[in-house]
C-alpha cells in the first residue's frame, strides 16, 4: 500500500481537527500520522496528515476534505515537490558500555543528545522519516526505554506557498 501526505489549511478553531480525523475514522481510512499547528496567519492552522492507501483512497480523502466547510484548502504533497521533516525524542539506556557506540551513532545521524544521566540518554533527531527508521534501527539494541514522534510536517519547494486569493 502507498503512503502519502495531505496538507490542509484550516480555521483555527475548536473542534476542525476532530472533525478532520472524524471524516478519516468515519470511512475507515487509517492516520499513519497527523501535525496541526498554527500558521503565519493566526486565523488558521495546517494540519498535515500522513495516510497509507491507493489511488482511490487518496482521491477519495482529498475529495472528502474540500468539502468540510472549516477545511480551506487542501494540497497533496507530492514528495518530489515539498521539503518534509520529522521530529523524535528516543531515550535509551545509558550504560558505560554502550556510550561510545551511541554517542557514535549521535554524530553519524546529526543527532542532539538533549538529557544525560548515568542510567539514560535522550536524543533528539530531525529529518526525513527514513533517516529516523534508519537510527532506530541502528540504536534498538542498546535499548530504547522511551520514544515519541510528531509525524511528518511538509511544506512546497519553491515559490509554491498559500496567498489570501487562494483561500476558498
Amino acid at each position: 500500500m502507498e503512503h502519502f501526505e495531505i496538507a490542509c489549511l484550516v480555521e483555527n478553531e475548536s473542534g476542525v481537527l476532530t472533525r478532520v480525523s472524524s471524516l478519516f475514522t468515519r470511512r475507515g481510512f487509517n492516520i499513519h500520522s497527523l501535525t496541526v499547528g498554527e500558521t503565519e496567519n493566526p486565523g488558521y492552522s495546517r494540519i498535515t496528515i500522513s495516510v497509507n492507501g491507493d489511488e482511490a483512497i487518496r482521491s477519495q480523502c482529498i475529495k472528502q476534505l474540500r468539502k468540510m466547510y472549516n477545511v480551506k484548502q487542501v494540497k497533496e504533497m507530492i514528495p518530489a515537490q515539498r521539503v518534509s521533516r520529522e521530529l523524535a525524542l528516543i531515550k535509551l539506556k545509558n550504560t558505560p558500555a554502550t556510550r561510545p557506540e551511541i554517542v557514535n551513532a549521535v554524530d553519524i545521524f546529526r543527532c542532539k543528545i538533549i538529557d544525560f544521566s548515568p542510567n539514560t540518554l535522550c536524543v533528539e533527531i530531525t529529518g526525513d522519516s527514513e533517516k529516523i527508521n534508519a537510527f532506530i534501527t541502528v540504536v534498538e539494541p542498546y535499548g530504547i526505554l522511551e520514544m515519541c514522534r510528531t509525524g511528518v510536517v511538509a511544506l512546497q519547494r519553491g515559490c509554491h506557498y498559500l496567498t489570501d486569493e487562494e483561500v476558498i
